[in-house]
């Protein structure tokens, strides 16, 4: 399958989230994530522009009952530059998730902008 667009993981945000959940929850994020890689058109099921953030993100991902979201921003138009993730415990994101996902991504431009190292994978 063709690669429609990359994934680039700032700094070990996601990897701490990914590295806390269960296998199954691992392998279901994993999948959902190679669909946002080949995927022509993403379905909302999955990916979800937060309305009133500037180009954030929710990569969402539903398994046994249980919520799960990681936040992203496109860069460069194909790139998803990946941030923090969380178990979501009710129906409305916290508002603390948001706000740290946006400071993430001020952090990652910023690095990119003035062209220090920026710890992608």
């Amino acid at each position: 399958m063709e690669q429609k667009r990359k994934i680039l993981f700032f700094r070990n945000y996601f990897y701490e989230f990914f590295d806390s959940q269960p296998e199954k929850v691992r392998e279901k994020i994993d999948y959902v994530l190679f669909l946002i890689r080949v995927a022509d058109r993403i379905p909302v099921k999955f990916f979800k522009y937060i309305e009133g953030t500037d180009g954030l993100f929710e990569i969402r991902i539903d398994y046994q009952s249980n919520i799960y979201r990681i936040f992203c921003c496109f860069d460069e138009g194909n790139l998803v530059v990946l941030f923090n993730g969380f178990h979501k415990k009710s129906q409305k994101t916290p508002k603390t998730e948001i706000e740290r996902a946006l400071k993430i991504k001020t952090e990652y431009f910023y690095m990119k902008t003035n062209k220090h190292e920026t710890n992608c994978r």
